[in-house]
């Protein structure tokens, strides 16, 4: 029996750095589980069916109707999300329903999103450095933990208990800054360091792929006089690690007990 598939989800994007970035994710995925069917997959953040070609491919429905032709009766999908912001996936347990509902006997695991995992903060280091180094910056004296914000103040809560963490393990006074939804922005938590009289102030961009937000973050950040803005997480061994860790319960729920 093969294991179930893989559906590596992502909230549909006009952006094409978006699907780029999606895509060499999961490409690494794939390399670190070649015994794997991996596929991608993009959802309106709308309607649970939606095919408009607004939106980036490939669609969800037609990825599972893809996964069912092949052979798979089951599927574990994986919510590339970090936090639930501006509804995280939208209706995806509809989407889900209108797919079991297509296909008799396809069974379809919605996994755990992929959080706010600490180890994603040595990811964080790693995009920092390069960006540091590319601006010829060797002292800090302050950070910014840059995240997309979230109408929801438990989403804002666990990025600030992140930042702080981040903050203690490089011993430097740590600010969460959002792109939208939240204060404080990018821009603002830059300026109050300043007004301590801090000057050497790096910005970490807790995004999962570039877009408009990570965009306008970085913007604000460097008008405030910030030194740097690092690349958000990317396609990074550790957050295919935490995909695959993600599949692996969910594939775990799918076995009959």
């Amino acid at each position: 029996m093969a294991a179930p598939a893989l559906v590596a989800l992502a909230p549909a994007s006009r952006d094409a750095r978006t699907t780029k970035t999606i895509t060499a994710l999961v490409d690494e995925v794939k390399a670190q589980r070649p015994d794997l069917r991996v596929e991608r997959a993009f959802l309106d953040p709308g309607t649970p069916g939606s095919t408009g070609a607004r939106w980036t491919r490939p669609e969800l429905q037609s990825v599972v109707d893809r996964l069912v032709k092949a052979g798979y009766d089951e599927i574990v999908v994986v919510p590339l999300i970090l936090t639930e912001a501006f509804g995280g996936l939208g209706d995806l347990s509809g989407a889900v329903t209108a797919a079991t509902t297509r296909h008799p006997g396809l069974q379809v695991r919605v996994s755990a999103s992929l959080g706010l995992e600490t180890c994603f903060l040595e990811v964080l280091d790693e995009r920092l450095r390069d960006t540091l180094r590319d601006a010829r910056c060797r002292e800090l004296d302050a950070l910014v933990l840059a995240a997309a914000g979230s109408p929801d103040p438990l989403a804002n809560q666990s990025v600030a208990r992140l930042a702080r963490l981040w903050g203690t393990h490089h011993k430097l006074p740590v600010t969460a800054a959002y792109a939208a939804s939240a204060p404080p922005a990018t821009g603002e938590a830059v300026r109050a360091f300043r007004g301590e009289g801090r000057r050497h102030i790096a910005v970490a961009s807790l995004f999962l792929t570039p877009g408009e937000l990570t965009d306008r973050a970085a913007e604000l950040a460097l008008e405030a006089g910030a030194v740097a803005v690092s690349a958000p997480l990317g396609a990074h061994p550790e957050v295919a690690r935490v995909i695959l860790a993600r599949y692996a319960v969910g594939a775990v729920e799918l076995v009959p007990v």
